[in-house]
């Protein structure tokens, strides 16, 4: 089941999947290739929820999320999102940073890149919290103009 909710960095497509919540998707939304969303189901608990604790991350009101979570992955990206999830709230890591935390070589950033990239939970899963090594603001599948404004909604309560 899926839903929509309004956001400062545009419409969200949120995803259930067998009680947990599995994708959060930017606009414009994936068609080609990606897995059927099913149907619209915008009473169900796990969304409402999950759009209740989006828009008070939002407002500012939120550093925590607390959903069930079950993004689909490798081994390997699971591994990097749970420590993406050890990023606190307006902090920020590097990729060699979470290699590292990973017990890998800062050889393995690349490697961290793609899983943190490939994530399917953004904002909950906080991949905008990883940065390039010189505190420069690197890749983000939903554009570094929201990277950015995620950053500052979390380090200065601006949009």
């Amino acid at each position: 089941m899926w839903t929509e909710t309004e956001s400062p960095i545009g419409p969200l497509r949120l995803v259930e999947r067998d009680g947990a919540l599995s994708a959060v998707e930017f606009s414009p939304y994936p068609e080609a290739g990606a897995p059927d969303p099913g149907e619209r189901g915008d009473d169900h608990p796990v969304l409402v929820e999950a759009a209740r604790q989006l828009a008070a991350y939002f407002n500012g009101e939120l550093r925590d999320f607390d959903l069930p979570l079950a993004p689909v992955g490798s081994d390997f990206q699971q591994r990097v999102w749970a420590q993406l999830r050890t990023i606190g709230y307006g902090e920020t890591a590097s990729y060699g940073e979470v290699a590292r935390a990973l017990g890998m070589t800062h050889a393995a950033s690349r490697a961290v890149g793609l899983a943190n990239g490939r994530n399917p939970i953004p904002v909950v899963i906080p991949c905008h919290r990883v940065i390039g090594a010189n505190g420069t603001l690197t890749g983000y599948a939903g554009g570094l103009e929201r990277k950015q404004v995620l950053l500052g909604i979390e380090q200065d309560g601006l949009f």
